[in-house]
């Protein structure tokens, strides 16, 4: 809004800061940041008032957790309330892949609030079936990957070389909709500890943030050999709304958690990210980056696909921050390790923009 405005103004003095992506970009973080920490304490309260007994637990998980039992979930709404408050104050709504990312991050977050509220209404840990989700997820991010392909084509870069891509035609929008999928519930999966995906997910997008700003500037992909996409650069707000919103959301869920994020929160967060990656073409790196949520969601696949084979488990619980707690680790031990190894992956995932 603030860029149309200083636009049709022609930047006059100090809205000449708005050309600037750097500008935005912190203007979309604090902005993100002020609104969610202002909201935060009623939003509470009135989730509080409304959901009763809060977020169901899983008697057969850790017995710590049931001290959690009355918390309220779908504290994600918080987060998408900010951030999208903040994308629509501080982008340029011209810009077709915001409205993309905007779809499925607000497509993702009502499929999630459908399944928290069931679940606070059911008093139960099983909501919306999973293949009915799924379907609705494949649906929106089948949209946003239409979109995508329109304006960025088919090719699928490959990391560490110089532009090297292969060409999936008409199998990329399938191929983008699985990775925003795929990474969407890999984020869920993850959030199951207070804190455990919050931070993972900020520092992802501050990765992101860097790789959206470089891929959207055609002398630094260049230099690079990245692929150059015009439009990206401006998903760089978008990361810093997420950035913003995730911190002021970790104000709150921060253990001991008066609020949990649900699944409104996390499939959100998840998808939007899934959504800058296939725009940047950097969906491999992705896997890199968000290495943590990656191996949180092969831990169950394995998890559930040797349990039906032998009867027997790989771990001892899955996703596979439970099987720590059942080693005796301490949740703040689980937590703090696993941002320690999100930190090193996204470092890891940014050194591809080099190593070619």
């Amino acid at each position: 809004m603030l860029y149309w405005i200083a636009d049709a103004l022609g930047f006059p003095g100090v809205l000449n800061l708005i050309r600037y992506l750097s500008f935005r970009t912190g203007g979309a973080i604090a902005t993100a940041l002020v609104i969610g920490l202002i909201i935060g304490p009623k939003f509470i309260g009135w989730l509080r008032v409304r959901q009763g007994k809060g977020q169901p637990i899983r008697t057969d998980g850790p017995q710590s957790h049931l001290a959690k039992r009355g918390t309220p979930t779908m504290g994600g709404l918080m987060i998408l309330t900010a951030l999208g408050l903040s994308v629509l104050l501080w982008m340029d709504l011209s810009n077709p892949f915001v409205w993309a990312c905007l779809f499925v991050t607000l497509g993702f977050g009502s499929i999630g609030f459908l399944d928290d509220w069931d679940k606070v209404r059911k008093a139960s840990t099983a909501g919306v079936s999973g293949r009915t989700r799924l379907l609705l997820e494949f649906a929106i991010a089948g949209v946003a990957a239409w979109i995508i392909m329109r304006q960025n084509g088919t090719p699928l870069f490959l990391p560490f070389t110089d532009r090297m891509y292969i060409d999936l035609g008409w199998f990329y929008p399938l191929f983008a909709a699985f990775v925003i999928v795929a990474f969407g519930n890999a984020v869920n999966l993850t959030d199951g500890l207070d804190g455990l995906a919050t931070m993972p997910v900020i520092i992802a997008s501050v990765a992101f943030m860097l790789i959206a700003y470089l891929a959207g500037n055609v002398r630094f992909a260049d230099y690079l050999g990245i692929p150059y996409v015009n439009g990206a650069g401006e998903l760089t707000i978008f990361c810093g709304a997420v950035v913003g919103g995730g911190l002021a959301f970790l104000w709150f869920n921060a253990p001991p958690a008066a609020v949990f994020m649900g699944d409104t929160g996390s499939l959100a967060l998840g998808g939007a990210l899934g959504t800058i990656a296939v725009v940047a073409h950097h969906e491999l790196v992705l896997g890199i980056i968000g290495g943590l949520f990656v191996v949180e969601a092969l831990s169950v696949i394995i998890q559930v696909f040797f349990y039906k084979r032998t009867g027997k488990r790989v771990f001892r619980m899955a996703p596979i921050h439970h099987h720590f707690e059942q080693l005796g680790w301490s949740e703040p031990t689980v937590v703090i390790r696993f941002w320690i190894i999100s930190l090193v992956l996204a470092l890891a995932g940014l050194s591809t923009l080099k190593l070619r």
